[in-house]
C-alpha cells in the first residue's frame, strides 16, 4: 500500500511541489491505516508522528473479509478460550502453545429415531387401553367381602380347587386324514343321538327261535356258524380293505355250508337291516373312548375283553351302546389300578360321570369274575394269550364291585 503514493509523486512532481506532495501521501497513508484498523487487518495506531509496524502486502476485498469474520467465528465458537483484541489484534500465541490439544472423541452413531404414526382415533385407542387396565387393576384387588369368603371356605375344609385341564386327543392326528379330526367330534355326536335307534332291545319273548343261551352261544362264535360266517363276510367289506373271499369262508367252517348258503345268509341279513349298516355299536365308541384314556396296551386289552363279555351276556342290552363302551374303560383302569380312575377328559368326551357309570361297571366286572368258571369260554381263552396281555388272568376289580368311586 505504501508504493501507491510514491507511484502517484513520480507522476505528479512536475505538477505540484515536493513539500505538498509528502504532507498529501502522509494523509492518506493515515486514512487507510484508519480503514484496515477497523477491519482488524493491522494493529491501533499510535500517532502521526510513531513509524508504523511493518505491514504485509496484501490485496483485500469485501468478499475476503467477510470470509476473515465468518472464519473468527466458527474459531471462537469451537475454542471459547480465545481472546481477540476489540482493536482486531491476533490473540496471543503464548496462550495457544500453553493450551494442550483438545482430544477428539469417539463419534457415536446415533440409533434413528422411531417414526409413530398418529392415527386419528389413537387418543380414543390410548383411553380405552388405559381404561381397560384401570379396570383389571380394580378386579385384581381384593375386596373384603372375597377375603371374608375365602377365610369361611377355609375354616370349613372349603377350597376352590383349579379345574383339570382337558387334554387334546386329536393334536397328534393331525396331520393324518384318516383321522378325519375336523369332523371327528361332530360323528360320535351324531353317533350318540342316533344310538338308541338300532339298538337291540328286550326281544327275547318276542320270538320263539332262540333263548338267552342260545344267544350267547351265537356271540362266543363256535354254534350258528352261517350267521356268524355272513355276518363276518358283511363286516369284512364294510370295514376292512381286503375282504376274504368265499371259499376261504367255507375252509374256516370245516366246509359245513356251500359258498350259495353263505351268499344267501348274507343278503338275508342285508335284507333284515334294511341295508342300514352304519349302526353305533360299543366298538364305534370304543375307538375314541380308548383314545381318550390315553393308556398303554395292557388297558386296550381289557377294555375289549370287558366288552365282549358284556356283548355276550343278554343282560347288558338295557344300556346304550356308548354307556356300556365308556363303563369297559372305566372298569378296565380300575382292574389294572391306574390313576385318576376317571378323568375331566373322559368325562368331556364320553359325556358319563363317575357316578353314572358305576351299575354298568359293575355288571361288567361280574362277568369278568365268572368267566373263568363259565362253560362258554371262548372270550377268556382269546384274551388269556400273552398276545393280547393276557388280561383275562388278572384279579376283577374289586373296588368296583363293592361300589367304590376312587381307589
Amino acid at each position: 500500500m505504501a508504493s501507491r503514493p510514491v507511484v502517484q509523486q513520480q507522476n505528479m512532481g512536475e505538477a505540484f511541489p515536493a513539500g505538498a506532495v509528502k504532507q498529501k501521501n502522509m494523509a492518506l497513508e493515515k486514512k487507510n491505516r484508519r480503514a484496515l484498523g477497523d477491519i482488524g487487518n493491522v494493529v491501533t495506531l499510535r500517532g502521526v508522528d510513531v513509524k508504523a509496524l511493518p505491514q504485509v502486502s496484501r490485496p483485500v476485498t469485501r468478499s475476503f473479509c467477510a470470509k476473515l469474520l465468518a472464519n473468527a467465528e466458527a474459531e471462537n465458537k469451537k475454542n471459547p478460550l480465545a481472546v481477540i483484541g476489540g482493536d482486531g489484534a491476533q490473540p496471543d500465541k503464548r496462550a495457544e502453545a500453553g493450551r494442550k490439544p483438545a482430544k477428539k472423541k469417539a463419534a457415536i452413531k446415533s440409533k434413528p429415531e422411531e417414526i409413530i404414526v398418529i392415527s386419528p382415533d389413537s387418543n380414543e385407542v390410548a383411553a380405552k387401553k388405559e381404561k381397560k387396565k384401570t379396570l383389571n387393576s380394580k378386579k385384581k384387588a381384593p375386596t373384603l367381602t372375597s377375603t371374608l369368603t375365602a377365610r369361611s371356605k377355609a375354616a370349613c375344609g372349603l377350597r376352590n380347587e383349579p379345574k383339570e385341564q382337558i387334554v387334546d386327543i386329536d393334536a397328534a392326528d393331525v396331520d393324518n386324514d384318516l383321522a378325519v379330526v375336523e369332523y371327528v367330534e361332530e360323528m360320535y355326536k351324531f353317533y350318540k343321538s342316533v344310538e338308541n335307534e338300532g339298538r337291540a332291545h328286550a326281544y327275547m319273548y318276542s320270538q320263539p327261535e332262540i333263548n338267552e343261551r342260545m344267544r350267547a352261544v351265537l356271540i362266543d362264535w363256535r354254534e350258528l356258524q352261517l350267521v356268524g360266517l355272513s355276518a363276518m363276510l358283511i363286516a369284512s367289506k364294510y370295514e376292512e380293505i381286503w375282504a376274504p373271499e368265499v371259499h376261504e369262508l367255507v375252509c374256516i367252517s370245516d366246509r359245513t355250508y356251500t359258498p350259495e348258503q353263505i351268499l344267501i345268509m348274507e343278503k338275508r341279513i342285508l335284507g333284515e337291516l334294511e341295508w342300514n349298516l352304519t349302526v353305533p355299536t360299543p366298538y364305534v365308541f370304543l375307538v375314541r373312548f380308548i383314545k381318550a384314556s390315553m393308556t398303554d396296551s395292557d388297558v386296550e386289552n381289557m377294555v375289549y375283553s370287558l366288552a365282549e363279555l358284556g356283548a355276550m351276556n343278554y343282560s347288558t342290552l338295557r344300556y346304550c351302546p356308548s354307556m356300556v363302551a365308556a363303563s369297559a374303560v372305566y372298569a378296565a383302569r380300575c382292574t389294572l389300578n391306574k390313576t385318576p380312575l376317571w378323568s375331566e377328559t373322559l368325562r368331556i368326551h364320553t359325556g358319563f360321570s363317575e357316578q353314572q357309570l358305576m351299575d354298568c361297571a359293575k355288571l361288567l366286572v361280574t362277568f369278568h369274575s365268572m368267566a373263568a368258571e363259565q362253560k362258554l369260554r371262548g372270550i377268556y381263552r382269546k384274551y388269556s394269550c400273552s398276545e393280547r396281555g393276557a388280561v383275562a388272568l388278572f384279579p376283577p376289580a374289586s373296588q368296583v364291585s363293592f361300589g367304590c368311586l376312587s381307589c
